[in-house]
């Protein structure tokens, strides 16, 4: 697959899994998409991986200096 957009991959991954859940698509058709599915749900998380690594966040120090740090994902929760 070319570079895609994120948004662009979530939407195709979206509109399989109602493919999918419609349950109207032949056992091999619907293997094909669980599989293409499968390969854009790799894709979106390897993306959102990406892009978590060059996430920086501003915070404040003890004195309440702004200082740079990496994005940490214990901090979003």
């Amino acid at each position: 697959m070319a570079k895609q957009k994120f948004e662009d991959l979530l939407n195709k991954l979206e509109r399989i899994v109602n493919n999918l859940e419609d349950g109207d698509l032949k056992l091999d058709d619907a293997i094909k998409k669980y599989e293409e599915g499968m390969k854009l749900s790799s894709l979106c998380s390897k993306k959102l991986n990406e892009i978590k690594k060059r996430i920086e966040v501003l915070v404040k120090d003890s004195s309440g200096n702004l200082i740079k740090k990496e994005f940490d994902e214990g901090l979003a929760k």
